[in-house]
């Protein structure tokens, strides 16, 4: 009975809509559809060769092949209503959108073997994290559909024509764009730090370094928690060394490299960079961070806070949103009011400053030989952008209402998280939104803590000031850099966690930073500033 009962309510949501919202579509909802479950082997999911153009039962209706990745063991878009609901995205796109479901951990295989195979690849393809050295080869070659003129057109793509700018430009290769990037928010580093341990010893939110170095003090050496024990230190730390990365742009660096009189250079080349790990260094020595950071486990990062040893979090804010959560769960309470639990307030910028994000976390491509007409790259697009529009957004992410979630007060309260079988009709689906302009939607919106709020409000903040890194688009074109540059990156950090530990000095430090730019980095710089240059005498 629930099953029918849930059917029914799909029906009805996707008929309200195809009736409503999608009225000017011109689409058909009898367009052939394709069982989820028989494409999340990574089969493809349609016998109609990638790219070719077919028609809807009534009505033309474009098809797109997709392939995408299934982060759900099988289990995306599958279950009750999942035809339905996928019907809902074919409807509202108008495209008869065919998708080859791919697990997580073969992605980059099976991307390998469709770039063999380019006249039967998916037209529009998804490739995971950042942009590798094969894909910049074979966007030099010519497989991929240079998207930029396109995007011009803000009457045709409303969504994707507003994408920024400098991130786009990370999925550039001579001047040509080559992907859409899968949008993530730029400000989302920043300080955080215990709030009623800096109420029990009358500290204000830190604005400046020495602000932030009085804050480790007092966090260490006075008490903070009231049990009169000397157990405490001011900053989480283990080996991951991200909050270095964030904290150098407090002091003027820049985001993994920085623009210095017409030059990119990466920032070990700025003097700023070693008053920040003289800093650092102190910091270190007066105990205001753990003495076994560097080889404390990754996995261990935000333990220190949420078992109160470290009042001080430096990392992405909603990891420090996931430790408030943490108290909340467990009980933890206020040091300052037993009735209250204890929470991270969240600062963003000191001294104004914050490192951005790259801004993205994977992208699509569109294949430069089955989208081959500019109506198949325009058929394609026009399903992405559509994608980002508020109701696509909303139902990838949270499903049907009536059956997924419930609307009160203006907001999205879920009702499939007691029921994990319910959400498989939508599981997934939002790996096929680009998120531009906007990373959520903006007007149905999940139902947030007072937590959650503050987290969203520092960002927004922080996007107005976050330091990006002007080399991005620049390293894709450095065939020194594909070939080892990731190697020379890991062996400058490795020097400067020596530099702060104590392991080696000022001039072991240089003798690490020289010893890179002799193994490559001297020419890295030479191709990145060549590619620059001829980017900004256009």
């Amino acid at each position: 009975m629930k099953t029918m009962i849930r059917r029914a309510a799909a029906s009805l949501a996707a008929g309200v809509i195809a009736a409503g919202t999608l009225a000017g579509c011109g689409s058909s909802s009898g367009s052939t559809t394709t069982s989820a479950a028989a494409t999340t082997s990574g089969a493809a999911a349609s016998t109609t060769k990638a790219g070719e153009t077919t028609k809807a039962s009534s009505g033309e209706r474009p098809t797109v092949t997709f392939s995408t990745i299934d982060f759900n063991a099988g289990a995306s878009n599958t279950g009750d209503n999942a035809e339905s609901t996928l019907n809902m995205i074919k409807d509202y796109t108008n495209t008869d959108i065919q998708i080859q479901w791919i697990p997580t951990d073969t992605l980059d295989e099976k991307n390998s073997l469709a770039m063999q195979s380019p006249d039967t690849m998916p037209m529009i393809m998804t490739w995971n994290g950042a942009v590798t050295g094969n894909v910049v080869t074979w966007a030099k070659q010519g497989a991929f559909v240079d998207v930029a003129p396109y995007l011009k057109d803000s009457t045709k793509y409303p969504n994707l024509s507003k994408q920024n700018a400098q991130v786009a430009k990370s999925l550039s290769v001579n001047g040509k764009q080559f992907g859409i990037y899968r949008a993530r928010v730029i400000g989302r580093y920043g300080l955080s730090y215990r709030k009623d341990w800096a109420e029990k010893l009358g500290l204000s939110e830190p604005k400046t370094i020495d602000d932030v170095e009085a804050m480790l003090k007092a966090f260490t050496e006075d008490d903070p928690d009231g049990d009169g024990q000397n157990d405490t230190v001011g900053m989480e730390m283990t080996s991951y060394t991200g909050p270095f990365d964030i904290m150098q742009t407090w002091f003027g660096c820049g985001n993994g490299w920085a623009e210095k009189d017409g030059k990119l250079i990466p920032v070990w080349q700025q003097d700023e960079y070693f008053t920040a790990l003289d800093w650092f260094k102190k910091i270190y020595d007066a105990g205001y961070m753990p003495s076994d950071w560097a080889t404390r486990q990754t996995d261990s990062w935000s333990d220190g806070c949420k078992k109160g040893q470290n009042g001080v979090y430096i990392d992405v804010l909603d990891g420090a949103t996931r430790i408030t959560d943490y108290f909340q769960k467990n009980d933890v309470k206020s040091v300052t009011n037993p009735d209250e639990t204890a929470s991270m307030n969240l600062v963003g910028t000191i001294n104004g400053k914050t490192m951005a994000t790259s801004g993205y976390n994977g992208y699509f491509t569109l294949s430069a030989k089955t989208c081959d007409t500019p109506e198949k790259v325009e058929a394609a697009l026009h399903f992405l952008d559509k994608m980002c529009d508020e109701d696509m957004m909303v139902l990838a992410q949270y499903g049907v209402e009536g059956i997924n979630y419930h609307m009160e007060d203006g907001n999205i309260v879920q009702d499939d998280l007691a029921d994990k079988s319910l959400s498989a009709n939508h599981n997934g689906l939002n790996q096929l939104v680009p998120y531009i302009p906007y990373t959520e939607p903006q007007n149905k919106t999940l139902k947030k803590t007072e937590q959650k709020q503050l987290e969203t409000k520092v960002i927004a903040e922080n996007n107005d000031v976050a330091i990006m890194n002007p080399a991005l688009p620049y390293l894709n074109t450095s065939a020194t850099y594909a070939a080892n540059g990731g190697q020379l990156d890991k062996d400058i950090s490795a020097a400067r966690t020596q530099y702060i530990c104590g392991e080696i000095d000022r001039d072991g430090l240089n003798a690490a930073i020289q010893s890179a730019m002799d193994k490559g980095y001297s020419k890295i710089i030479d191709e990145v500033n060549e590619a620059y240059k001829a980017d900004t005498s256009k």
